[in-house]
């Protein structure tokens, strides 16, 4: 069905009709510029609602919606089997997939839904947190919500209309601020945060259908079904993995420490996750469309890609981890206050986590791109046989530091590796990328030292510690990670700039 010519229910132009000057690079570019203003705007948002919830709420709530939250995200990675990557992916016309693709996500974020219904009472005791049963049954119903909407999502993503997603994500973000403060001022206690996030997700998933022109239908075509399951279940159970894996840890948290133990390293996690929600996100908003067709390409377009890609990553990612883990201390107790301050022992490690999470997040972007979702699946696997004893044996052993300490290890020593091998049989040549990372890498360990040595001889005064430290360690990053020539992009870009103001003025 069209609704003008050239253009699909779904406003993605068609290849004959598109035009000659609309390149990939170029959508791409627009699609992550929407991407990160809109993930910015939200993690922003959510950071103030977390701020506000910190002073009206105990670490216990926190501890319970930690309990739930874990299921949730596993649900949420597994809700749709892979349904939005694979319509993202699909090759042909999105109409013909749709009305399959869609009934396909409905029944199975059904089943699923029913099935962690029923086994809610299971998991929450063997979190030691029974009491969260309820809490973990209305948090993850949101998975029936995006069976609803997955196809939708999917269609905006594969057309690069990541604006629209970030004015529903604002949208569902605004309801769902409104409804938790007012709950927990009330006294709802960890109740407030999952009621919130379910008023936010309904409100977020009205604008997606509302935005997309494609009739909501239901069918079923076997051969469709049939390409979906073979990219989407390998996915599906990979991200599920990957989900377990993020995850784990709130679990035997609570069962070895206690409830409240887990609300404080859920507060070091998602200080943590920041960079993650942020730069982790958006890029995977464009990252996979992108992947697709230059896997397309071939072998060497697809590695050219990624060797462009990793670099400027990591350079990015680098100092706000290293800056993050140096001023640990001064961070949450500027933000949250010295009741919060057991959660600076896990966040130092855990920034090393964010690390491996960005970058192992991006390498299953590049393989799902490029169809090699099984390879994607063996790769968590591995990764989550080493971690469980591993997080079992550091948590006894440390506590909540022990168990960050625990998940990274694993994450550099197991994690990095198997993702490496498995770019490297979808024809990415690792070696060239060496070099480029190397040198960031270096301005972060010095970066580090200073911040920490500058905040550590700066007066007892978080908000201090924190702009000395950090502007200081920001600056001996820069001085020590940027080449010669992007010292002379920058300078050029500087000038002219001035030369604007000046000719404006």
């Amino acid at each position: 069905m069209t609704v003008e010519s050239g253009v699909t229910a779904t406003g993605e132009k068609r290849s004959d009709d598109a035009p000659a000057g609309e390149a990939l690079g170029r959508q791409a570019g627009r699609g992550l510029r929407w991407s990160l203003l809109g993930t910015m705007a939200v993690k922003l948002g959510s950071f103030a609602m977390g701020l506000v919830l910190a002073r009206l709420l105990v670490p216990e709530d926190f501890g319970m919606y930690a309990i739930a939250l874990a299921a949730t995200q596993f649900v949420m990675h597994i809700k749709d089997v892979g349904l939005i990557a694979a319509t993202v992916q699909w090759r042909g016309r999105l109409e013909d997939m749709a009305p399959t693709a869609t009934t396909m996500a409905f029944l199975f974020s059904i089943a699923i839904y029913a099935v962690f219904f029923t086994a809610a009472p299971w998991y929450t005791t063997l979190a030691h947190s029974p009491e969260a049963t309820p809490i973990v049954r209305i948090l993850t119903a949101i998975i029936l919500i995006e069976g609803v909407t997955a196809v939708r999502v999917a269609a905006l993503l594969r057309t690069f209309r990541q604006g629209t997603l970030t004015v529903a994500n604002l949208a569902g973000l605004a309801v769902n601020a409104a409804v938790a403060i007012a709950m927990a001022a009330d006294g709802a206690g960890a109740y407030s945060f999952v009621v919130g996030q379910l008023a936010g997700w309904i409100v977020t998933g009205v604008i997606v259908m509302a935005a997309v022109r494609m009739p909501f239908r239901f069918g079923f075509s076997r051969s469709i079904a049939r390409q979906l399951m073979r990219f989407g279940v390998p996915l599906a159970a990979s991200l599920g993995v990957e989900a377990f894996l993020m995850n784990a840890d709130y679990v035997i948290v609570g069962h070895a420490l206690g409830t409240v133990a887990v609300g404080y390293y859920l507060l070091a996690f998602n200080v943590s996750s920041w960079a993650q929600g942020i730069i982790g996100t958006a890029v995977r908003y464009v990252s996979v469309p992108v992947f697709s067709r230059l896997s397309e390409g071939g072998q060497r377009e697809l590695s050219d890609g990624v060797n462009k890609s990793v670099p400027l990553l990591v350079t990015i990612l680098i100092p706000i981890a290293v800056l993050a883990s140096a001023l640990a201390s001064p961070l949450v107790i500027f933000l949250y206050g010295h009741e919060w301050a057991p959660a600076v022992a896990a966040l130092r490690f855990l920034m090393i986590l964010t690390v491996v999470r960005i970058l192992t997040s991006f390498a299953l972007d590049i393989l799902t791109g490029a169809g090699a979702t099984k390879s994607a699946l063996w790769a968590n696997l591995g990764w989550a046989i080493a971690l469980i004893p591993a997080l079992w044996v550091s948590t006894y052993a440390g506590g909540i530091r022990g168990t960050a300490i625990g998940h990274a290890v694993v994450g550099v020593v197991v994690a990095m590796p198997l993702f490496g091998f498995a770019l490297h049989r979808v024809g990415v040549r690792l070696s060239t990328m060496v070099l480029p990372i190397l040198r960031p890498v270096i301005g972060g360990l010095v970066a580090g030292i200073v911040a920490w040595v500058a905040s550590h001889h700066t007066s007892h005064n978080s908000l201090l510690e924190l702009a000395v430290g950090g502007s200081l360690g920001l600056i001996a990053y820069v001085v020590v990670a940027l080449t010669p020539v992007q010292w002379r992009s920058l300078l050029g870009r500087f000038r002219r700039r001035e030369a604007t103001d000046v000719a404006v003025g």
